[in-house]
């Protein structure tokens, strides 16, 4: 039973019939063997993780109306009022791809987000490295990719939280938006999940026909980075802090920064948080 008016629950059944493929299905936008929603659960995440060991869970959406332990990078967590966000995580394998290159599926699912986001809500969304989802300079969503296994066929559980329908009294922090907020073309969540679901199938079917080749998600992925070309400063690991101009995002995804008075020498970044700066002051 749901009262608020504003915040339908989702159309799972709806949902399955344009999204999940079936014995007699041609419909070749039918990439998911499953999806299912659940009213409430601790983390999508943590419910996929445990199915990743079978080697017949591949390509499973799994949402909830309403998450008790949300996680996002660092183990941060946040608590969302039920039905006003999209809480997502799809189970993919990736058979034959390099281990090495796994870190390029949360940075795949971000091109995703934002292509659905531009396409239907029709809002300027933009990538801040890695992989949070921007309109302007709030946070819109964000993205925690996990390993399940990596042998024999990796396999990775890639969660998406998305703000839709969040008053300013409900988010999480000042640097946060919703695209209730954002005057955003539509915050209908059935809408949002097809469209989300068919950008990742499309990102990952081309890639997979790529043969895995890092280049083909690079490549997107610079056309929608927003941190490139900003100043920026770079928390690594340890701590230890550098400032410059995100030149770059390499094959390997990591971003290349510029170091500030530095003669050009340049740092890649695999592992660190990320903020957008203003322009350094000139020098006298």
């Amino acid at each position: 039973m749901w009262t608020d008016l504003n915040r339908p629950p989702l159309d799972s059944a709806a949902l399955r019939r344009a999204l999940v493929r079936s014995d007699d299905e041609a419909d070749a936008r039918a990439f998911w063997n499953r999806l299912d929603v659940v009213d409430s659960t601790g983390s999508t995440n943590a419910d996929l993780l445990a199915r990743s060991a079978d080697h017949d869970a591949d390509r499973h959406i799994l949402i909830a109306e309403f998450q008790e332990s949300a996680r996002g990078r660092h183990s941060r967590t946040w608590v969302s009022p039920a039905q006003a966000q999209i809480s997502m995580s799809v189970l993919l394998t990736m058979p034959g791809m390099n281990p090495s290159d796994m870190g390029w599926l949360p940075l795949l699912a971000g091109i995703a987000v934002v292509d659905a986001l531009r396409a239907v809500a029709e809002v300027p969304a933009e990538l801040k490295w890695p992989n949070d989802v921007l309109i302007g300079d709030k946070k819109v969503a964000g993205i925690l990719a996990e390993v399940g296994r990596t042998t024999p066929d990796p396999a990775v559980v890639i969660g998406i939280g998305l703000n839709v329908s969040l008053g300013e009294s409900e988010l999480p922090v000042p640097t946060a938006t919703s695209l209730l907020l954002e005057n955003a073309a539509t915050t209908d969540r059935d809408t949002l999940v097809r469209a989300m679901a068919r950008e990742l199938a499309t990102r990952f079917r081309a890639w997979e026909s790529a043969g895995w080749d890092t280049s083909v998600p690079a490549a997107a992925y610079r056309e929608r980075c927003g941190t490139l070309g900003k100043r920026v400063r770079a928390v690594l690991p340890g701590d230890n802090e550098i400032y410059g101009i995100a030149t770059d995002v390499d094959r390997s995804g990591r971003v290349v920064i510029e170091i500030e008075g530095s003669g050009g020498e340049t740092f890649a970044v695999a592992a660190g948080d990320i903020t957008h700066l203003r322009a350094a002051p000139p020098e006298d």
